[in-house]
C-alpha cells in the first residue's frame, strides 16, 4: 500500500513521468482496492466516474503485484490504445520489467497463405479489389506483426480482407505450408510468455466457448483478470455461448470450395455445382426476407412457408455441397478443410432449426445484402460463474457504469457474481461548474406519432446557442432518419450522420470541423472520446429503454415473469439507466470541458421510476428554461 502511495504521489514515479499528472484521491484509493483484492484473490466490482483515470488504477498494482495479468477491453480500438500508449507510458513508471502482449481474435492477422492463393486465383477480381489485393501484398512483405489495423490504405471493414485473412473454419493450422511465418501463431506465442495480456471481451469469450467444448485454451492461465468495460460482457458473452449461422459464412463457404475446386478438383464438376446452387438458394431465401432490416421472433418463420421453405432447400443444398466435399477432401488439405466446414454449418444449422426447449431462444435477423439465425441461451450466469471458478484467479471489473442508484445488483446477477466486493468512486470533475442539464417543458411523449418533429422544435434553439458542436443521440435508427431530414435545411452548422462514412472519419470530421452536429445511435453512446469545445453539448432523443420487441430481451423478460419477477424493475429500468450514463459521459471528458446535457423525455418527471434515471445523472445544474441555455453559452 506504501508503494503505491508513492507511486501516485505529487513526486512519485507517475509525476516524473507524465507532464501535468495532478494526484487524485478517487485513483489511488481504486489502486488501493484492487491491490487487496489481488493479493485476496477476491472479486471486485470498480466503478470509477469520467476522469479517475482508472486505466492506471488498474494497470499499476497488477504490474506491481508481479502475477500474470490479463486485460480485457471492450473495443479493439481501447486495446490498441491500452497497449500502444498505456503500457509504455507505464514501462517509463515502474523501474521493473514487464513482459507485455497483444492478442486480437484471428480475423484480425494477416494470412499469408489465403492472400497468395487469391493473388494465383483464376476467379477474376473487381479492379478495386486487385488494387486492394496487391497493396495488403506489399504491406505484407514488410510487416512485423500482421495486424490488419495497421495498414492505412486499405480500411478494416474492405470485403477484400476476406481473402486476406483465415477464419477457425478455413485455417489449415499445423497442415500451412506458411505455418512457420504466421502473424497469429507468432502473437499467441507472445501472448503465452507475457505477464500482461491484453485482449478484448470478443476473444475473451471466443476462448470461453472453445474451452467448453474441449479444443483446448487460447488464452493463457491469469492470475488477475481484469475486465474493463466491464457493462458490455454480459452481451459480448451471450452471442458467443449461442449458435450463428448466417447466409454470409455459408456464402464465404461456397466460394472458398469454388477457389479449391478451380484450383485442384476440376475433374467433379458435381462440386461445382453444388457450391453454386446453394449460392443461388441463399439469394433466394434474402429475397423471401424482404427489404426491410430487422430481428424477429423464430415464431415469425414458422408462420412463413416461403421462407421456412427456402431455408430448408438452404439446408438440403448444404448437404449437397457436404456430400460432394467429402468425396473431394482426399485431395488436398484446403479441400478438407471446406469439407470439415460444412461439416460443423450442417450441425450448427440443424441445431438452430430444429431446436427446442426451454434454455434456448432462436431469433433472426436480416441484414442488408445477407441474413443470420441464431439461438442463444436464456441465461449465461450460471455459465459464467463456473468458467470463473474454473480459473481462480482474482476477477477485477470495472468500468464508469456498473450500478443504479448505488447498486450493482443489475451487474453482479448477469453474471452470476456472488458477493462480490463493491467500491464506487466519483468523477472528480466540477459538474455544477462545468454543465448544465436542460430539460424544457412542454416535450412531447416518446409514443407520439410525431415525436421527432416536436422535438426537433426544441431542439434547434439549443443548437443556435452552442453554434452547433454537439452529439444527437438516438434509441433508434428510424428516429435519426427523420431527424436528418428535418434537420438537413435547417442548421448552419455541417451535420454529420452515422453510417454516411466510417466512425473513425465521421469522429475525425466532427473534431476537424469544430462546430458539427452529429447525430448518431448506439455506437456512439459509449466509447467516444472527444475533448474540448468541439463538443459542447449532448441531446438525446428519450430514454433508452431497449425495444420490447427484440426477440431475445422479450423471451428473458417472459422468463423473469414466469420466474413471479418484476422484469420492468429488475432487467429494462437498470439496462436503460446505465445505457443513459453513457451516453451522457460522452459530455464532459475533461477538467477543462464545458456542456449542456439535453434529455427530449417527459417521463423524468413524470413517471415514478424517473426519479432512478436523475439519481444517475451527474450533480449538474438542471433548468427547464431556454434562457438558462443560452446565458451558459455566453459564459462561456
Amino acid at each position: 500500500m506504501t508503494e503505491l502511495a508513492t507511486f501516485f504521489s505529487p513526486t512519485g514515479p507517475l509525476a516524473t513521468t507524465i507532464t501535468g499528472y495532478q494526484p487524485r484521491a478517487a485513483q489511488l484509493e481504486m489502486a488501493q482496492a484492487i491491490h487487496t483484492a489481488i493479493t485476496d484473490r477476491q472479486h471486485l466490482l470498480a466503478e470509477a466516474g469520467t476522469g479517475t483515470g482508472k486505466t492506471f488504477a488498474y494497470l499499476i498494482p497488477a504490474i506491481l503485484s508481479g502475477r500474470k495479468v490479463l486485460v480485457s477491453t471492450g473495443t479493439k480500438n481501447l486495446q490498441d490504445q491500452l497497449f500502444s500508449k498505456d503500457l509504455p507510458l507505464l514501462r517509463k513508471a515502474i523501474k521493473t520489467p514487464f513482459l507485455a502482449a497483444l492478442l486480437k481474435g484471428r480475423s484480425n492477422y494477416l494470412c499469408t497463405y489465403r492472400l497468395k492463393n487469391a493473388l494465383t486465383s483464376n476467379m477474376g477480381f473487381s479492379k478495386e479489389d486487385a488494387a486492394a489485393l496487391a497493396k495488403i501484398n506489399a504491406w505484407g512483405k514488410r510487416t512485423v506483426t500482421g495486424d490488419i489495423a495497421d495498414i492505412a490504405d486499405v480500411p478494416e471493414t474492405s470485403p477484400v480482407w476476406y481473402l486476406a485473412t483465415s477464419t477457425a473454419d478455413n485455417c489449415l493450422g499445423q497442415d500451412c505450408p506458411d505455418y512457420a511465418e504466421c502473424f497469429l501463431v507468432k502473437a499467441r506465442k507472445k501472448a503465452l510468455e507475457a505477464e500482461v495480456l491484453v485482449i478484448n471481451h470478443h476473444l475473451l469469450c471466443a476462448d470461453w466457448s472453445i474451452r467448453d467444448n474441449g479444443f483446448g485454451e487460447l488464452l493463457p492461465n491469469a492470475e488477475v483478470v481484469i475486465i474493463d468495460e466491464a457493462h458490455q460482457l454480459a452481451d459480448t458473452a451471450s452471442n458467443f455461448l449461442g449458435i450463428n449461422v448466417g447466409a454470409k459464412q455459408l456464402q464465404d463457404l461456397a466460394q472458398d470450395a469454388l477457389l479449391e475446386y478451380y484450383k485442384d478438383a476440376t475433374d467433379i464438376p458435381a462440386l461445382r455445382a453444388a457450391a453454386e446452387e446453394l449460392e443461388h438458394e441463399l439469394k433466394d431465401v434474402r429475397l423471401a426476407f424482404g427489404v426491410e432490416m430487422k430481428r424477429g421472433e423464430w415464431q415469425e418463420l414458422l408462420n412463413n412457408p416461403n421462407i421456412m421453405g427456402g431455408l430448408r432447400a438452404v439446408q438440403a443444398q448444404l448437404q449437397g455441397l457436404h456430400q460432394q466435399l467429402e468425396i473431394a477432401s482426399v485431395k488436398t488439405k484446403g479441400l478438407e478443410t471446406c469439407f470439415k466446414r460444412a461439416d460443423e454449418l450442417v450441425a450448427q444449422l440443424a441445431a438452430i432449426m430444429d431446436s427446442e426447449g426451454g434454455k434456448w431462444i432462436r431469433w433472426y435477423e436480416v441484414h442488408r445484402k445477407s441474413f443470420t439465425l441464431s439461438r442463444t441461451p436464456l441465461d449465461i450466469a450460471g455459465e459464467f460463474r463456473q468458467f470463473m471458478q474454473q480459473h481462480q484467479a482474482a476477477w477485477i471489473f470495472t468500468s464508469a457504469t456498473l450500478s443504479v442508484a448505488n447498486k450493482f445488483d443489475h451487474f453482479a446477477n448477469s453474471l452470476g457474481l456472488a458477493e462480490p466486493r463493491c467500491h464506487s468512486w466519483e468523477s472528480p470533475f466540477d459538474y455544477a461548474k462545468q454543465s448544465l442539464f436542460y430539460h424544457p417543458k412542454g416535450l412531447p411523449q416518446p409514443n407520439d406519432p410525431n415525436v421527432i418533429p416536436q422535438i426537433i422544435e426544441f431542439v434547434l434553439p439549443v443548437l443556435q446557442a452552442s453554434k452547433g458542436r454537439a452529439f444527437f443521440l438516438f434509441t433508434s435508427h428510424r428516429a435519426l432518419q427523420q431527424a436528418e431530414n428535418l434537420l438537413k435545411n435547417r442548421l448552419d452548422y455541417p451535420l454529420l450522420v452515422q453510417g454516411s462514412r466510417p466512425k473513425t472519419q465521421l469522429l475525425e470530421q466532427f473534431k476537424q470541423a469544430g462546430n458539427a452536429v452529429l447525430l448518431g445511435t448506439a455506437s456512439f453512446w459509449e466509447g467516444v472520446d472527444v475533448r474540448g469545445e468541439a463538443l459542447s453539448c449532448v441531446i438525446i432523443d428519450k430514454l433508452p429503454f431497449a425495444s420490447p420487441g427484440d426477440p431475445v430481451l422479450k423471451a428473458r423478460l417472459d422468463a423473469m415473469t414466469q420466474q413471479g419477477k418484476n422484469p420492468f424493475f429488475e432487467h429494462q429500468i437498470p439496462a436503460a439507466v446505465i445505457a443513459l450514463r453513457q451516453g451522457i459521459g460522452r459530455l464532459i471528458r475533461d477538467e477543462n470541458d464545458r456542456g449542456v446535457l439535453m434529455v427530449c423525455d417527459p417521463r423524468l418527471l413524470k413517471r415514478a421510476y424517473g426519479q432512478l434515471f436523475l439519481d444517475s445523472v451527474p450533480p449538474m445544474r438542471r433548468s427547464r428554461d431556454i434562457a438558462d441555455v443560452q446565458a451558459f453559452f455566453t459564459e462561456g
